[in-house]
């Protein structure tokens, strides 16, 4: 009866992470595809190239507030407890998308719309800068010993399920309304609709448990927590090691999933609503992927399910993009994202658990959070806007190729420098804790 007790716990723990974390991306999510739009409304320019840039720079610029976020956040999850930290986190959100839905554009307020926009981009990016490290020390602390890749993949589904509601909302809207519709006020719909994320966001995570691992970890520790410099002091290689794992894969997130509908719209001329609905297809297959690959990592191991996919998604990416830049059309373009979500997802699925496996638990939120938010301020946040002005200057639709290809070098540096812990110890410390 213990048993069946606690695996409930354990699914109404995991169900709890991915539906909060789902509901927090949706509207970081919309923005990357509303783009085009929000610059024409916030960031007008004679030259259409000139706002859109402007509109994927403060994209960008909700990445500088990531560290500052994930630093804080983390340090207050690992002191105060993972539920604190996350039910904080949701309040944060929903502010920020508030924000953005009711903002007045620049026709009636001059250049405090885009003010508000760039207050609401550093907002999201410091609430969303503290997620990552503090659901993924969740997960994996509330999972068996045994099954820590699995249970830590969810993390990446609730993303995942974030995209595709995020596309659907939008390939929705794109259809249903008119441009000059969508343009004046349809482009909020999305928005606002993501507000739910408050009310039922805190209810979910209202009813979590703080994870028995961590828990135990605090009362060993005896309350005290090592400072910021302390863990960079003495975890410098794991800090290294980890901004090398998520390098890769944040450049793919935003470069193939985010970055992806306005670049096939803008830069091949495929129909938005069209481009949509086959990002709606790939990522609904890279959900599937990614927990059957964090369950693959429970018996073979992080390192040999990481190096394999990431070398998959590096050999097929460039020819890819060749192949749908050659003849665009909607047709390649969903066989392109096909293989590359598949390759994506079997990446996704071990890396929360490597991540968290390189931290000991009473710094691993602090020290996810360092090398998770760095790494994708620096690789991921910019990289629609890299993407983009590649594209211009090197006047060829596969740039975006390269920039990967680049990020995909040194997540492989990472995963061969990476601590693994050995399966047979894995299990044995199962069967430790097992009534």
């Amino acid at each position: 009866m213990q048993t069946s007790s606690t695996g409930v716990s354990r699914t109404r723990q995991v169900v709890a992470a991915v539906i909060g974390n789902a509901l927090e991306w949706y509207d970081f999510i919309v923005y990357g595809f509303l783009a085009s739009i929000i610059a024409r409304q916030f960031f007008p320019s004679e030259d259409e190239y000139a706002s859109l840039l402007m509109a994927l720079a403060t994209f960008g610029v909700g990445f500088f507030m990531r560290p500052v976020g994930g630093i804080l956040l983390g340090m207050y999850s690992d002191r105060k407890g993972r539920k604190a930290a996350m039910q904080m986190i949701i309040r944060l959100m929903t502010v920020s998308i508030a924000l953005i839905a009711f903002a007045p554009n620049y026709a009636a307020i001059g250049m405090g719309a885009p003010l508000l926009i760039v207050v609401a981009r550093m907002l999201q990016g410091f609430a969303t800068g503290g997620e990552y490290a503090s659901a993924t020390a969740f997960l994996v602390e509330s999972a068996p010993a045994h099954r820590k890749g699995l249970y830590g993949s969810w993390q990446l589904v609730g993303q995942c399920l974030a995209v595709f509601c995020g596309a659907g909302m939008v390939a929705l809207v794109t259809h249903l309304f008119s441009p000059e519709a969508l343009d004046s006020w349809g482009w909020r719909i999305p928005f606002v609709l993501g507000l739910l994320i408050g009310p039922v966001g805190l209810w979910i995570r209202k009813h979590m448990e703080e994870p028995e691992e961590f828990l135990e970890a605090r009362r060993q520790a005896k309350g005290e927590s090592p400072s910021l410099m302390q863990v960079i002091r003495e975890h410098r290689r794991s800090i290294l090691v980890s901004m090398g794992l998520a390098c890769g894969a944040t450049v793919s997130f935003y470069v193939v999933l985010v970055n992806m509908p306005t670049f096939a719209h803008k830069n091949l001329g495929l129909p938005l609503d069209q481009v949509l609905l086959v990002q709606m297809l790939a990522v609904a297959v890279m959900t599937v992927v990614i927990p059957l690959s964090g369950a693959l990592s429970d018996r073979l191991g992080r390192r040999p399910v990481l190096m394999a996919f990431t070398l998959a998604f590096f050999l097929m990416v460039y020819p890819l993009y060749v192949w749908v830049a050659a003849a665009p059309s909607v047709e390649r373009l969903l066989v392109m994202q096909m293989l590359l979500c598949s390759a994506i997802g079997g990446f996704f699925g071990p890396a929360p658990t490597a991540l968290a496996e390189q931290f000991p638990i009473e710094v691993r939120s602090t020290g996810v959070s360092v090398a998770y938010n760095v790494a994708v301020m620096v690789f991921g946040g910019f990289a629609p806007l890299i993407v983009t002005w590649l594209s211009k200057v090197l006047a060829t639709p596969v740039a975006p190729a390269f920039y990967v290809l680049f990020a995909c070098v040194l997540t492989l540096l990472g995963t061969y420098c990476m601590h693994e812990t050995p399966r047979k110890k894995a299990v044995a410390l199962d069967l430790e804790v097992k009534p």
